[in-house]
Order: structure tokens, then sequence, then C-alpha cells
């Protein structure tokens, strides 16, 4: 029923493609935001992208609080005073519980999923994973890393290339990271760390099991994953595949309360990436919308629905969660090339969506190896709907603005 009544809001949303068109000119310079109120730290919109948006209200980021060094779930369950037959497994990354626990017996792997050129589209596997992280990467576009631990896919792709960011994904999930090659710089870089034993990239035959896709498309992109087969081809090499001790989160089905009712949620990533996710209250998920075309020539501003094409399913999520992380270079040679570093580490300022309401936050990482803490204003954990999760990674310099219901948050580099 739930796969019917998914097809029916694809069919739906092509049929009439001006509900995702937003066409009216942006004023000369945005309106302050919260986390950046000097206006000399504001970046200007791109002219045509959205309507004016109206001012929003500023707040106060007190100092952030560290985690402690035992990042768990607040109830404990004592083993000698409980029957465990017939509790149900669940997954850390996810919070939902899993029908077949096995699964859990391994390491998560951490994939890279082009989302560029456009067509790329559909991707393969995104509404399988468990959580996926959203990044800019160079000259315009943006890359997806999906972390795949409760469910399996016999396609995930097309895998791209690495970057200096996937290292943080890697150590918090204590992943495998599957990738197709790297510029030499970030590739030395990740074989010379103490995660080079979890490095997955293509090879000859089918271990590492990577596999060709299911359509014409050109071999640069055409390298996908199957992570069913990979559990075979780690005991061939040796490798170790071991659960881990992983800590996703905090879970709990409740709505939270929060005033800050948000139904679309955009992401500006430049003039040929852009999407939203738009809140379903029927199905208590967000529904992803991709550019349908780039905003070159005099082209309006466009969207139509993000598929996975290996469900055949919209891909949605149950929390949308945006970072403002830091995009640094580390010379002047790194800037030309645009080879970031996506510093996730430390601490700074989120919104966590979830349930159609927005929650201001901080997240905080103190240590590389240290899974991420999002927290309340006041240090206190949010818990996150129970389901997957995507990331929006946005540079510090970036900003919001909102209009109602609909919050646009602009990247900016540095």
């Amino acid at each position: 029923m739930f796969s019917c009544v998914l097809l029916f809001f694809i069919l739906t949303a092509c049929a009439a493609p001006a509900n995702f068109e937003t066409v009216s000119p942006l004023p000369a310079s945005p309106t302050l935001t919260p986390f950046y109120p000097e206006p000399t730290q504001v970046t200007p919109f791109v002219e045509g992208h959205l309507s004016p948006l109206e001012e929003p209200t500023f707040t106060p980021f007190p100092n952030p609080i560290a985690p402690s060094d035992s990042y768990l779930p607040p109830v404990q369950l004592d083993a000698t005073e409980t029957d465990f037959s017939n509790l149900a497994i669940y997954n850390p990354l996810t919070g939902l519980s899993v029908p077949d626990p096995t699964l859990l017996e391994r390491r998560p792997l951490a994939i890279k999923i082009g989302n560029s050129p456009d067509y790329v589209r559909p991707q393969s596997g995104l509404s399988l994973a468990d959580v996926v992280y959203e990044y800019y990467i160079e000259w315009g576009d943006s890359r997806f890393i999906a972390v795949f631990y409760g469910k399996d896919s016999p396609h995930v792709g097309p895998v791209r290339s690495g970057r200096y960011f996937d290292e943080h994904i890697a150590r918090m999930y204590d992943a495998f990271l599957v990738f197709k090659f790297a510029d030499p710089r970030e590739l030395n870089y990740l074989k010379a760390s103490d995660i080079s034993d979890f490095l997955i990239t293509p090879g000859f035959g089918a271990c590492p099991p990577f596999v060709d896709g299911v359509d014409n498309r050109d071999d640069y992109n055409n390298y996908f994953f199957d992570t069913r087969q990979w559990g075979r081809c780690a005991a061939q090499k040796g490798v170790d595949n071991s659960p881990q001790s992983l800590n996703g989160g905090f879970f709990a089905d409740s709505p939270p309360d929060s005033d800050l009712i948000v139904n679309r949620i955009y992401t500006y990533f430049s003039i040929y990436n852009y999407n939203y996710w738009q809140y379903d209250a029927s199905f208590r998920k967000y529904f992803r919308y991709q550019e349908a075309n780039d905003m070159t020539n005099g082209r309006k501003e466009a969207y139509a629905p993000l598929t996975d094409a290996e469900t055949r399913l919209p891909v949605t999520a149950d929390n949308v969660v945006v970072l403002f992380v830091p995009y640094t270079f580390a010379n002047q040679f790194e800037a030309e090339d645009e080879v970031y570093h996506v510093d996730l580490l430390d601490y700074g300022n989120a919104y966590i969506f979830r349930d159609g309401v927005a929650l201001p936050a901080h997240w905080n990482r103190v240590d590389e190896n240290q899974p991420l803490l999002l927290t309340s204003l006041l240090g206190t954990p949010i818990y996150l709907k129970p389901g997957n999760t995507f990331y929006e990674v946005i540079g510090v310099t970036s900003n919001y603005t909102q209009n109602g219901t609909d919050w646009l948050f602009q990247f900016a580099t540095p």
C-alpha cells in the first residue's frame, strides 16, 4: 500500500511541474542570519533565485557543552534481570528494529554516490541507507556519502571519487569507505592514515564487488557496489569486518515541542545544484526534490522528485539536519582546484527538522573517532525520529532566510 501511494505521489508531482517552480527575484542583498548577524559576513544570493524572504529572528547560541565520554541511549538494561529472548534488536543508526539481526554483525559501509552530472539520476540505493550526508565538492556540485548497515542493496551508486571529508564519516561509524579513486592528494592522505585498511576501491574480478550499472550510462559513471557480496569478499581478503560498538544518536517517536513550523527546506549549493525537502504529514516524512535544470542562459528554477532506481520509490527522510561546518583550504593550490577540507570536528551550529518543525541545535564532536552528538542550545541531547537521516553539510559562512514555512539555506564558500 505504501508503495502504491508513493507511486501516485510521484506521478502526480511529475504531472504538475509548475508546483515546483519559484521564480520571483531576490532583493539585492539577503536578510541577516541568526548565526552571522554582521552584514560583512553575509554572502549575497544569486539574482533571480527565490522569492524575497522575511528577516528571521536572531537566536543566541550559548557556549557549546562537550559531550561526555559515554555517548549511549539514556536507558540501559540489566542483563542479569532481563529476559532478552523476545527483545527486538534495534539498529543504533536509525532507532528501528531490524528484521534480520545478522545484518548488524558487520562493519557499516560508507559509500560515495554521485549527484552530478544530472544524467546519473536516479541514483541507486539512496533510499536504503541508514544515514546520508550531502556536501559540496567543487565547481557547483554536491555529492552524497551514504552509510549502509541495517539494509543491503545489490546496486549502490554510481560510486564516485573520495574526498578529505569522507574520513570523518568512516571514523564516526567505524565503517569501510567505498569510493572510486580520488585526487592524488586526497588518495595519498587516506592511504597514509590509520583507516587505510578499510578503504575499498575498484580492483580486478568480483572482489571488491563493484558491478556495472543497469543502463547504457558512460563507463565513468557506471560503477556500482553490491553490499550483499561484501561480507564474503571481506572474509576472502582477511579484513576486519567484525561488528563495532556503534552509537548513532538518540531516538524518540513522539514529535518534539517547537513553534518553528517548516514545510520546505531549500538547500542552494549553486545555479547548477539545488534541492528542497517537502514535509508530508500523512507519511511523517520529507520527500526530496532535485533541480530539474540549471539556471544558466535565463532558465528559471525548477524541481522534480528524486527517486531511487533500485527501489523505484521516492527518496525520503525521517529527519533532515543542516550542519554549519568549516570548508577550508590547506594552501593556495587547493583553493585553485577547490580541494576542500570539510572539518566536521569540534562543534558548530545546526538545525534539525523532524515532524514538520525545526529545532535550533549544536553539533558536537570533540574527538575524531567519536560520533556526532546533536544537542539543544542548552546542551541536552535532541531526539531524532526513528528512521533514516539526511545531513546537509553547508559552510559556516553560509546563511539562511525564512519565508513563512519555507526556509532557504544558501551555501557559501570561504
